[in-house]
């Protein structure tokens, strides 16, 4: 399973890279290939400065070796090995106009000293984080989340979409990050589900991904905005930066296994803001977004 999926994120990086590419129109990836010295590396691209997008990263890693202690105290087990292999990426677009997206989808497995697998689980999930909010856009996202899920259980969209308003959520100033998607993790063997059942579940999402989020690119990316209006994106971009510095797990697990910082950290915006004690004005576009990101709401 290991090999099968990882064979998989590296098609998907190529697929994705190419389609943000072809859509941004000018910048292209750089390419790094870095190795991690317990074992394993990765395949970090990423973008910037382009006509479209202002940064953005696609990255694949797949590592292994002995599980750090902390880890070990986290997982509650003793002199464990693993596997863990995904890929993870972020893109800002220059345009405030045009959200953010985040989508990450991995595979992990945990070894005895006798080096046979004692767990395994998918994760993953993608999400949207807009700065001015068009309701035909996040419905369009979430449709699309649906449709992949449909497919594999009808349970599945309310299930994950319900985890991911709630995962991806500053609890420090009682808001969402964004108008949410899917996040589902410890996906597991069953009776309703094997492991190839969870691979072709997770495959699904993430070949859905370009259809859930170029569309939107292409329909905003041309939209005129304001210097205010791009304040208002760096100053709702940092509290992007306190979600994943604070809350997020993958972001935790790549620092305490050591993983690379560059590709680790890649998802950060170059440019973001501060403001003390600031509020969107009442009435305003910036409210209403303020007002659905403390409610999640039912987009489909």
């Amino acid at each position: 399973m290991k090999d099968k999926f990882f064979k998989y994120i590296h098609q998907l990086q190529d697929t994705i890279t190419s389609a943000l590419e072809a859509a941004d129109g000018k910048a292209k990836f750089q390419e790094d290939i870095w190795k991690r010295p317990e074992g394993g590396g990765g395949r970090t691209r990423v973008i910037e400065n382009g006509n479209v997008i202002e940064k953005g990263g696609v990255n694949i890693s797949g590592v292994h070796g002995k599980l750090p202690d902390s880890m070990q105290q986290y997982f509650g087990v003793k002199d464990a090995d693993f596997f863990a292999c995904g890929l993870s990426l972020v893109i800002h677009p220059k345009s405030p106009m045009v959200p953010t997206v985040h989508a990450n989808w991995r595979y992990f497995e945990m070894y005895d000293k006798e080096g046979n697998i004692v767990d395994q689980w998918f994760g993953g999930g993608q999400d949207l984080t807009p700065y001015y909010l068009f309701n035909e856009d996040a419905t369009h996202f979430h449709r699309a989340c649906k449709t992949a899920c449909d497919k594999h259980n009808p349970e599945f969209y309310s299930k994950y979409k319900a985890r991911c308003d709630e995962y991806f959520y500053n609890s420090h100033r009682n808001e969402g990050r964004g108008v949410g998607g899917l996040f589902f993790d410890y996906c597991k063997a069953s009776d309703e589900m094997s492991m190839e059942n969870w691979y072709n579940f997770v495959t699904e999402v993430g070949n859905s991904f370009v259809s859930a989020y170029l569309p939107i690119m292409e329909k905003r990316k041309d939209l005129n905005y304001t210097e205010a209006q791009r304040k208002w994106q760096e100053i709702r971009r940092g509290r992007y930066v306190e979600f994943n510095l604070v809350h997020d797990k993958g972001t935790l697990f790549g620092l305490k296994t050591n993983g690379r910082i560059e590709s680790i950290l890649m998802s950060l915006p170059p440019h973001v803001q501060w403001v003390y004690d600031h509020h969107p004005e009442a009435g305003s576009e910036e409210e209403r977004l303020i007002e659905v990101l403390k409610n999640p709401i039912d987009w489909i």
